[in-house]
């Protein structure tokens, strides 16, 4: 059973007329339909990068499920999206351990889940549970992967972060991107790495100057105009 967490602060972001909730965990919750939207968690990385000689701690695949575990809690959505490069490669979902996959499991039940396609993930099998589509359209909001900077778009791939002076010092963290009309999710797992939002990928989707960076801190989220990143 999951067990709500305390309240954690987040901050509204406005896509082509829809108010969504941005948790601090890189998650996005649209409230009136119960729908969570994470992107890029990256399963089973670690393992990925072993199998070429890269070790690295193996335990981004339990890292990652944790927090969506806590997201889910803490929103009980009745729907959950994910947006793409959900598993790290093409063969990543059957390294899964039986123990994520049970955890995987659990956190599928009684909701609605939707895989999203992605470049590293392509050709999701059935048996993940839930279903697998290329992107979804929810009224005037589409959400697939590869961001295209039509309006009413939510996407990933990007793993936009953002580098802000704070206090004398540099602070870099990942970020939501959005301009009001669009937006691009953080990476969600563990292992992720980012883009710049002053990256020319952001410029090619974000034509608008109100381009902000809602920056995930310790504990609450900062809205930063793009133009003040480096």
């Amino acid at each position: 059973m999951l067990v709500p967490e305390p309240t954690i602060p987040s901050s509204e972001l406005d896509v082509a007329g829809v108010t969504l909730v941005a948790d601090l965990s890189g998650a996005l919750f649209w409230e009136e339909l119960r729908l969570l939207v994470v992107s890029d968690l990256h399963l089973e990385k670690g393992s990925s990068f072993a199998a070429r000689g890269v070790l690295l701690p193996p335990y981004d695949t339990v890292a990652t499920l944790s927090r969506l575990s806590a997201v889910i809690a803490r929103h009980d959505p009745r729907t959950v999206i994910a947006l793409g490069d959900s598993f790290h490669d093409r063969t990543a979902h059957e390294r899964l351990s039986d123990t994520d996959r049970e955890a995987l499991t659990a956190l599928q039940a009684r909701r609605d889940w939707i895989w999203i396609s992605g470049n590293h993930d392509p050709a999701l099998p059935s048996d993940l549970g839930g279903v697998v589509a290329g992107e979804v359209a929810v009224g005037e909001i589409a959400f697939r992967h590869q961001p295209t900077g039509a309006a009413g778009e939510i996407a990933g791939h990007l793993h936009p972060k953002a580098r802000v002076a704070t206090r004398g010092r540099s602070m870099e963290r990942r970020c939501f991107a959005c301009d009001g009309e669009r937006a691009v999710l953080p990476a969600f797992g563990a292992y992720t790495g980012g883009l710049s939002i002053r990256d020319a990928a952001f410029s090619k989707i974000f034509r608008s100057q109100d381009l902000t960076a809602h920056v995930l801190g310790d504990v609450r989220l900062h809205p930063i105009a793009a133009s003040r990143c480096y």
